[in-house]
């Protein structure tokens, strides 16, 4: 009998199959089937929070004098809490995507494309050992392209699946050298032994420890889409925007940070801590500057959920592993919540992004800002009692008591994520109607609302009874002693955070409340310090000029010289002797006396 873990696969895979081969035309029965087979999951995800089972048989993959891989589930605290909120989520968004994709005439590929996109992030969760893990990594990385580039017929979309694609490779060519060099380190890559082979090790080699969990840091670089590989999340959002709700909130930019902490003995032994906490704290503070003048209500939410992973990255590198996970886990809620309350503004303003071109529509749907703004929005700015604001301060005080140049990076990120988001609300939601679109507006179904309200709930209480203590497992020092510094001094971590917050919701309300266009003009951060366009132009110059010496080395010397050269040569030889055998006797005749003239000549000369 197959144990009941192995499901958590088989279902979403199932359905990927089903719907992406056999049934593709037609594409509502394919949605039912994956909408069906993720609750499934989700279903026996809940099941296992309230008692991990025992983990299934492992089975054999490849066994060769020097290296056994074998295929194997890890069920613990950590993959069963992770599994929770990947189905949790990943069943909202599915069931909201009933909804959003009535009238799609590939609904069928979009729904195989979530199955297929469930299958591989769970995969991730449940890989026993870094060879399978990397297999559905990159899994995940072909599921993300097809749902980015669903709309394929729009060269942006195209263009942004592409994007995706290419960045998350060369991250992840840094995570196969890595895995590969904690496989030649310790002899093992499953995660179970490895904590004791690293622990055994000589104290010699922790330099090349070092280097070995920054190559797998770089994995998470390009999937959590750190600076500098960060640049592919903000255009995934030309994907359906129930797909950006899942890449961005419990899936793939949650993949990276799971993958850290699942892996920390290597970063906690070694001295790869402080390179991994300042690119988080790069990347909060880049992508938290660069959203305060973003139009597009997606981009702004890409934006913060990179600034949000720059936090939990942050956390990593300060040995703050279960804080980072405590921020995954509540982050997840509050974003999905944050992009499919987008996801019902679009589609209530006829596909309109550009918040200068809503306004107004707090009177139009009620229920869509509530849960957008009272919720989603409260948590990710950290109000007092919602989930959002628990995390977060776990993470400052980790900052805090560990390196405080970072923390007051991370401080100043507090301030400027209320102060984007204020921006958003009152521009998109308050004041008058500024297109016909935004004053057509009204409330979306209740397919479309129902898991607004869930994730709403989840937003506020991240406590639930049968979820704590799975969730939770992760903190176990969040509670006792926090708001304290090493020293048992109380810290002002508090005091700092809330007036972050409420200096950025001031100067947000008091710089855009019945503005019609944007007061703040800051070009650097408009365009995003230009770094997509150096990358424009280092790519494209770099491939031009590569490409151009690599053809005039192939043509002048490969081609010509050693290859086609030495048969030119003989060629013309052949060519040359070939003359003197014409057949033509006058010809003959003209060269034999030509040639007894010369021999005249030298005999002469020589006397």
């Amino acid at each position: 009998m197959i144990d009941l873990a192995w499901f958590l696969l088989l279902l979403p895979l199932a359905s990927a199959i089903l719907g992406g081969v056999f049934l593709r035309r037609w594409g509502s029965l394919v949605g039912l089937i994956s909408v069906a087979s993720v609750f499934a999951t989700l279903g026996i995800s809940v099941q296992m929070l309230r008692g991990i089972p025992a983990a299934p048989a492992p089975v054999t993959w490849i066994d060769v004098p020097g290296l056994k891989l074998q295929f194997g589930l890890v069920l613990d605290q950590l993959s069963v809490g992770m599994m929770f909120v990947v189905t949790l989520v990943g069943s909202l968004v599915h069931f909201f995507s009933l909804g959003y994709m009535v009238g799609d005439d590939a609904k069928g590929r979009y729904f195989a494309g979530l199955s297929l996109f469930m299958f591989s992030m769970t995969g991730i969760v449940l890989a026993d050992n870094f060879a399978m893990m990397f297999i559905f990594w990159e899994l995940v990385g072909v599921s993300s392209y097809i749902l980015i580039g669903h709309y394929f017929f729009k060269d942006s979309a195209a263009e942004a699946s592409k994007k995706a694609f290419l960045t998350n490779r060369i991250g992840d060519f840094g995570f196969m050298i890595g895995i590969l060099m904690v496989w030649g380190l310790t002899g093992t890559i499953a995660f179970g032994p490895l904590e004791e082979a690293v622990k055994g090790l000589d104290p010699g080699a922790r330099g090349f420890l070092t280097v070995a969990a920054l190559l797998v840091f770089c994995g998470a670089v390009g999937k959590s889409a750190q600076v500098p590989l960060h640049v592919w999340l903000p255009d995934a959002m030309e994907g359906p925007t129930p797909v950006s709700a899942l890449i961005h909130a419990a899936t793939m930019v949650a993949a990276g940070v799971y993958m850290l902490v699942r892996s920390e003995v290597l970063i906690a032994l070694s001295d790869a801590g402080q390179v991994i906490a300042w690119i988080g704290g790069i990347t909060a503070a880049f992508a938290a500057l660069v959203a305060v003048q973003q139009d597009d209500i997606k981009r702004i939410l890409a934006y913060s959920t990179l600034s949000q992973l720059g936090y939990m990255v942050m956390a990593v590198g300060l040995h703050a592993f279960d804080e980072a996970m405590f921020h995954l886990y509540t982050h997840a809620f509050f974003k999905a919540l944050l992009f499919l309350g987008a996801g019902a503004v679009i589609h209530a303003c006829h596909h309109e992004q550009d918040i200068w071109r809503m306004g107004g529509l707090a009177r139009r749907m009620t229920v869509t800002f509530a849960t957008f703004v009272l919720a989603g929005t409260a948590a990710l700015i950290a109000v007092p009692g919602t989930s959002g604001f628990a995390s977060k301060e776990a993470i400052l005080e980790a900052a805090y008591q560990h390196n405080q140049t970072l923390f007051w990076i991370a401080a100043a990120v507090a301030f400027l994520t209320p102060f984007y988001m204020t921006r958003l609300v009152v521009v998109a939601f308050l004041g008058k109607n500024r297109s016909e679109d935004a004053g057509h507006a009204h409330e979306v179904g209740i397919g479309m609302l129902l898991p607004l309200l869930v994730l709403a709930g989840f937003a506020w209480v991240s406590h639930l009874p049968f979820v704590s203590q799975a969730l939770m497992a992760q903190v176990p020092h969040h509670g006792e002693g926090h708001g304290h510094g090493e020293d048992g001094h109380a810290s002002p971590v508090g005091m700092i955070s809330l007036l972050a917050l409420a200096g950025g919701v001031l100067a947000g309300a008091a710089l855009y409340w019945n503005k019609e266009r944007d007061p703040l003009k800051i070009p650097v951060l408009k365009h995003k310090f230009w770094i997509d366009e150096i990358y424009t132009v280092i790519v494209k110059g770099g491939q031009d000029l590569t490409g151009h010496v690599l053809y005039a080395i192939d043509q002048l010397i490969l081609g010509g010289a050693l290859v086609t050269g030495g048969a030119k040569f003989v060629e013309g030889i052949g060519n040359l002797f070939r003359r003197v055998q014409s057949g033509s006797l006058q010809t003959y005749g003209f060269v034999m006396g030509a040639g007894v003239l010369v021999l005249v000549a030298m005999i002469l000369m020589g006397n």
